[in-house]
């Protein structure tokens, strides 16, 4: 017992490191992603944090497979390269017994990814698909600061209005530059569509300049009402759409889509136990090769599996691969790569020892 909290100690220290790390990693990228179009004036800086948050447990999801990969190769490396190991052996502590001891927390953290991909993934992302349609509900109007001109559209057009009323539902005095073409209107107002999620804003009473470069014409158009479309529905919200679903909607369902994202939560949980098989073997380094030996090599394996997977659910979703094999045989094989790296060396120095 006092090698196995000792053991557990070692892994958990490991594993909460290269989480922190590679936590910081993938949310850093998409902050800075986000604050960008925060600045702006896509999105309101509230929204930027509280998606963050409600996207935690899907970057969890992922992570922690890899995180308790790279800790077992780096923990008992470490013991590897240190002889620590070598120790155990010679006092009896068998292959198999520190196998049974690393599936131990392994098992743990297959339970809290299944907690996060099958609950509270789905959980965050219902929620943020709220937070979308509050979005999409909120006008650019407050977006915008009345008396100076504001990029928006990856700057290919440029709003201003001189004035908002009080409820920031309607701009008085506005102007748009859209590319070649320059409109005025009185007042502007905003609508959602709920079909598509696209944004538009109508202009009332204003006048439209149509210039044509290197040319003196301009076609004039004047106008009671004219729609301009500011924003098509953000691809990440289509995507929220099949991850917001519960678990239990997915399950007996016959839509490709919906199976391939079971499927994919599924997967995600499997992964726990069987990098856990490969990353055991893999981390036994002799003291001369040091602890980082076999270390490039085995996230090499672990990426082809993750980027196999998820190739092949999008496989599913536009039915070029049978649901019926879908991943499950993508771990089998890798199951079997794990089973093998633990047999056969164990076999082949039986057969040696035979030999002898």
């Amino acid at each position: 017992m006092i090698l196995f909290r000792y053991l557990a100690r070692e892994l958990a220290g490991s594993l909460v490191a290269v989480t922190t790390v590679l936590l910081m990693i993938l949310m850093s990228g998409r902050l800075i992603q986000q604050l960008a179009q925060a600045a702006a004036g896509e999105v309101s800086l509230s929204f930027v944090f509280l998606t963050l948050l409600l996207r935690l447990p899907s970057f969890l999801e992922m992570i922690l497979p890899l995180a308790l990969f790279i800790s077992i190769l780096l923990t008992y490396g470490r013991l590897y390269a240190e002889s620590e190991m070598t120790v155990l052996t010679a006092t009896g502590f068998s292959d198999r017994k520190l196998l049974g001891y690393t599936l131990i927390p392994a098992t743990f953290l297959m339970l809290v990814v299944g907690s996060f991909t099958l609950v509270l993934s789905p959980w965050g992302a219902q929620k943020m698909e709220k937070l979308y349609a509050q979005q999409a509900k909120l006008t650019e109007f407050e977006l915008l600061a009345p008396g100076r001109f504001q990029s928006t559209t990856n700057g290919s057009r440029v709003t201003y209005t001189e004035k908002l009323s009080d409820d920031k539902k309607q701009m008085h005095q506005v102007f748009i530059a859209d590319g070649n073409t320059l409109l005025l209107a009185d007042v502007g107002t905003q609508y959602v569509s709920d079909t598509t999620g696209s944004r538009f804003l109508e202009l009332h009473n204003g006048r439209r300049y149509d210039l044509n470069p290197g040319s003196p014409e301009t076609t004039i158009l004047d106008f009671n009402r004219y729609g301009v479309k500011i924003a098509d529905e953000p691809e990440e919200r289509r995507k929220l759409r099949k991850e917001a679903i519960p678990t239990r909607e997915l399950v007996g369902a016959k839509d490709p889509k919906y199976q391939a994202q079971l499927q994919w939560r599924i997967s995600l949980i499997l992964m726990v136990p069987i990098v856990t098989l490969i990353a055991f073997p893999l981390s036994k380094v002799n003291p001369r090769q040091g602890r980082f030996a076999r270390l490039f090599p085995a996230i090499v394996l672990f990426m082809v599996y993750i980027s196999l997977m998820i190739a092949m659910t999008g496989m599913i979703e536009k039915r070029t691969l049978n649901p019926a094999i879908g991943l499950w045989g993508l771990h089998a094989v890798y199951l079997l790569i794990g089973l093998g790296l633990l047999l056969i060396p164990e076999f082949l120095r039986r057969q040696k020892v035979k030999g002898l």
